[in-house]
């Protein structure tokens, strides 16, 4: 039986969210008044700290405001950037950018390796800039909850670029679950191709010393991390398969995948989680399959869920009830399935296409009434904020909690077993040695905050 209107809209206003993870349109509101801003209509001035690959989208995405500076210490893969911008002074160590520009920046893009995000981040954070920062957001749990901390601590807008949080499908699917269209959810699948195509890992990468290239700066892309020599096999894009420098698939795809699941059942820390299958498994790399559990408590009205997390896979994967080429996905294997009391639902990578299943139920289907604001746009919703607007969909307050939950997966492939987690010691409890992996180790001249 479903909820009558204003019955949805206390169980997601009213007093069933005390506690729980804000979502899009909640949290502190970052005022550009007080430094110094008359207007929404002024123009940001953005400095890029990552100007190659991702950064290059990430500038696109930014570039109606003032594209001021970049920061990257390889100037093959900045290329492009600088040629649009040759204005813009360029920089290859970040924290010499924010040194010499401070007063000129308002707000940064961080579009690095994962192991530079945090640092990059706090540095930007605590001299007051805005920060727009790729997923995973962090390497490791301590950093996101470092940053959830300072983000609120300094007043700035926050975003991490995870497209799904702006998307029209993600929000629908929040309004289907919540309507009560497939009942209880307790058990959801999200499964990827990566690292298939697109880098390798396994037992067969071994990282050979090679003379640095002339284009890279090889110690600051290493920043806070441990010096070593370089390798080709990190380099470009490669960084993802290697724990030092990535968080694997989970760290490329797992934000977005299951950035559905974690909007729509409002889950806030996972009691456990469990490597329960891996192939591959090898000494520098994340092995080339996984299978991870993670088992979350009951949510207020909300029951116990289990989220399964599969990547590596060449093709969808099968299920119970669920007939061949009805999962939505697309042509990199990347989709979701949510399993209910009274049905099933899937969703694509970034919760685009929600239906239920099978897709003939969506024929005579009526949407509930909207709940959730819709997003102007996924960089838009963070240059709005900036501008004194709500905040965005996934600013840190939204991101954090969800990163450091998914980052348990990456410290669950190292180990057998279940890890039971407490969240509010943010300490594996069952096993101290897998508490080595929750926070970074900094090399000189790298600490957390500049």
């Amino acid at each position: 039986m479903k909820q009558d209107h204003f019955s949805r809209r206390r169980f997601f206003f009213g007093t069933a969210m005390a506690g729980a993870i804000p979502v899009g349109g909640f949290g502190s509101v970052a005022s550009l008044k007080r430094l110094g801003y008359k207007s929404p209509n002024e123009k940001l001035n953005i400095a890029a700290i990552g100007a190659g690959g991702k950064g290059w989208s990430d500038i696109n995405g930014c570039k109606r405001e003032n594209i001021v500076a970049f920061a990257d210490p390889d100037d093959r893969s900045a290329a492009r950037a600088y040629k649009e911008f040759p204005d813009a002074p360029k920089f290859k160590d970040f924290r010499q950018m924010l040194d010499k520009m401070e007063k000129q920046i308002d707000a940064v893009t961080v579009s690095t390796p994962d192991h530079v995000h945090g640092t990059a981040a706090m540095w930007a954070m605590a001299r007051g800039k805005h920060v727009y920062c790729q997923k995973p957001l962090t390497r490791t749990i301590w950093e996101a909850r470092e940053l959830t901390a300072a983000a609120a601590k300094y007043g700035v807008a926050s975003q991490m670029g995870n497209q799904g949080y702006s998307n029209e499908g993600a929000r629908q699917c929040c309004e289907m679950i919540w309507n009560g269209d497939i009942g209880d959810v307790t058990e959801v699948h999200a499964w990827t191709n990566r690292p298939n195509r697109y880098w390798a890992q396994g037992p067969e990468v071994v990282p050979h010393e090679e003379p640095v290239p002339a284009n890279l700066d090889w110690t600051a892309w290493l920043a806070g991390s441990e010096m070593r020599p370089y390798s080709s096999v990190y380099l470009p894009k490669k960084w993802r398969g290697f724990p030092d420098f990535g968080a694997g698939a989970i760290g490329d795809m797992a934000c977005h995948i299951m950035g559905t699941p974690n909007m729509a059942l409002r889950l806030t820390a996972p009691t456990s989680v469990e490597c329960v299958k891996q192939e591959g498994k090898s000494q520098y790399t994340f092995p080339k399959q996984s299978v991870i559990r993670f088992d979350f408590p009951a949510r207020g009205a909300m029951p116990a869920v289990k989220i399964f997390w599969h990547d590596g896979l060449n093709e969808q994967p099968k299920f119970d009830g669920v007939p061949d080429g009805e999962l939505i996905g697309d042509s990199d294997v990347n989709g979701s399935l949510f399993i209910g009391s009274k049905g099933l639902l899937t969703t694509g990578c970034y919760g685009e296409r929600t239906r239920l299943v099978p897709a003939a139920k969506m024929m005579d289907y009526k949407f509930p009434p909207q709940l959730l604001t819709r997003s102007p746009g996924h960089y838009q919703d963070w240059i709005r904020a900036c501008k004194g607007g709500e905040p965005s969909c996934s600013n840190f307050s939204v991101a954090g909690p969800f990163v450091q939950w998914m980052l348990l997966g990456v410290i669950a492939m190292k180990y057998e077993g279940r890890l039971d987690w407490d969240a509010q010691q943010g300490r594996i409890t069952n096993n101290k040695e897998a508490n080595q992996w929750i926070a970074p180790k900094f090399r000189k001249g790298w600490k957390f905050a500049g």
